[in-house]
């Protein structure tokens, strides 16, 4: 046993020296080496597969798309005066008007003026054309004295307001700049559950920002839009949006814009799963609108109407599960005088198939007053088509002029309408429809509303006769007037060269 144990210890001491000798023949002429390899791109680009429009299966790559959407959208800075701020200054009109630069009263010290608070705000917007024409949500750039766009490249431009819907929570913008790398709209009926999208925006100031997910849902109604004419219908996605998103892009993975990412549902405050996006067939529609007319040319149809339901199909007996119910037709109304009755279900709009009220809705609202529509409903379990010309809100077919804009003023007015002057007790006047960015935000707190009914102790009966008023003036105006719902007499002084 003992001799077994010392030949073997003999040859593993004896195998341990040769492989010593080995080692050391063998590197004795060549230098001992670390090769660290690199490798420039990783053997699998893609770690997922879908299916393209042929059939052939292609990776999943968000890069391209990333690339192309973050060029052409911008971050969104709006200053927003704090009406608290300078109500003091508003009830103390002769020191406004003389403290203005420009005035011909040298010799009148001014009282120091409490400056105005302002906060500050922030969003996306999306570049529509090469011209610097920017869409983002109207909640953005809401009652803003100022705004100021970043592009991509950092870039920075003020903007002005073209026009704004609050029904859809849209706005229109322009910056001074050329040659930008717009986003095109494509076809957002085209767009079906299930489909990868991605999310750009500026979320929590973070800009740039790219996420992706998938379309869950369509035609959802979420009731946040406090607007009488609201339309909801929006595009509802996994791919997280939160504060800082509104007017971003929700955009394929071809780069086409679907959607304005404008809201999300959370119990917190920050994403928790669901965003949604209004669809880019009723953003081109409003785009136009607002280039064309200066104002959404909305048609309407006069009903009211809900979801059809299992509790409503049992109630009425319907032979269908989905689509439009019809409870009671306006006065007046377009749907009146197409003949459309209380217990019609609308299925189809134009031959496109109807099945909740928002998709009625958004339907509705991409045509304008005077348009022709082919409705088809279910009445006594019969299908008919109905042809209904759409009215306005005032239940004209024309086409609504727009107010006068002064562009550089920063307001929209109008002439005072009948119901106006009964309201208001005015006999005549401009009504301030809108203010936005411009002198007037920016040196008083004017909101809309405001009938003008003097400048300079000149009587202003009439947006014809205000504008031949202003032509005239130098250095700085007093305009009086009053609120549709405030009692009393209201002064705004600035200086038209602010």
């Amino acid at each position: 046993m003992k001799s077994n144990i010392f030949t073997t210890l003999i040859v593993a001491v004896v195998a341990s020296a040769l492989t010593f000798l080995g080692m050391e023949y063998l590197t004795e002429d060549s230098p001992q080496e670390v090769v660290v390899q690199h490798v420039e791109q990783a053997p699998v680009k893609g770690a997922m597969y879908t299916v393209d429009e042929e059939g052939k299966v292609v990776p999943l790559d968000f890069e391209k798309t990333a690339a192309m959407a973050m060029e052409s959208v911008v971050y969104i800075q709006s200053k927003v005066k704090n009406p608290m701020a300078s109500r003091q200054q508003e009830m103390d009109p002769f020191r406004r008007f003389f403290e203005q630069e420009g005035f011909p009263f040298g010799n009148i010290q001014p009282q120091r003026r409490q400056q105005p608070q302002y906060s500050m705000g922030s969003g996306s917007g999306v570049i529509i054309n090469e011209n610097g024409y920017i869409v983002t949500n109207n909640h953005v750039i809401d009652k803003a004295a100022q705004i100021e766009v970043t592009l991509h490249d950092n870039r920075s431009y003020p903007a002005k307001v073209i026009g704004t819907d609050p029904t859809t929570d849209l706005a229109l913008l322009q910056i001074q700049a050329e040659n930008l790398q717009a986003l095109p709209l494509v076809n957002s009926d085209d767009v079906n559950v299930g489909q990868w999208v991605m999310a750009v925006g500026n979320p929590f100031n973070l800009t740039s920002t790219a996420t992706a997910g998938i379309v869950s849902a369509k035609a959802r109604n979420l009731n946040i839009n406090g607007d009488r004419y609201a339309v909801e219908s929006f595009i509802q996605t996994d791919a997280a949006i939160n504060r800082g998103n509104s007017g971003g892009a929700l955009v394929n993975l071809e780069g086409g814009l679907i959607g304005i990412n404008t809201a999300l549902i959370s119990p917190t405050g920050a994403y928790s799963g669901y965003g949604f996006a209004i669809p880019s067939n009723l953003v081109s529609k409003v785009i136009e609108d607002l280039l064309e007319y200066g104002a959404v040319q909305r048609g309407y149809l006069g009903v009211m109407i809900r979801d059809v339901n299992a509790d409503l199909v049992k109630a009425e007996g319907l032979k269908i599960n989905d689509g439009v119910y019809i409870d009671s037709v306006m006065t007046q109304s377009a749907a009146e005088a197409a003949g459309l009755q209380s217990g019609d279900v609308v299925v189809a709009v134009n031959d496109d198939a109807i099945k909740t009220t928002p998709e009625l809705q958004e339907r509705v609202a991409r045509f304008r007053p005077g348009d022709e529509l082919k409705l088809t409903v279910l009445r006594k379990q019969k299908e008919k088509d109905i042809t209904v010309i759409l009215q306005g809100a005032d239940g004209d077919t024309e086409i609504a002029q727009a107010g006068v804009q002064f562009q550089k003023l920063g307001i929209e007015v109008q002439d005072l309408t009948e119901e106006q002057q009964q309201a208001s007790g005015l006999e005549s006047g401009v009504y301030v429809a809108e203010v936005e960015s411009g002198i007037i935000s920016r040196s008083t707190s004017m909101r809309p509303g405001f009938i003008i009914t003097r400048i300079n102790d000149q009587e202003v009966r009439s947006v014809e006769e205000f504008q031949e008023i202003l032509s005239q003036l130098k250095g700085g105006a007093l305009v009086e007037g009053r609120y549709e719902d405030m009692p009393g007499t209201y002064y705004y002084g600035f200086g038209l060269d602010s």
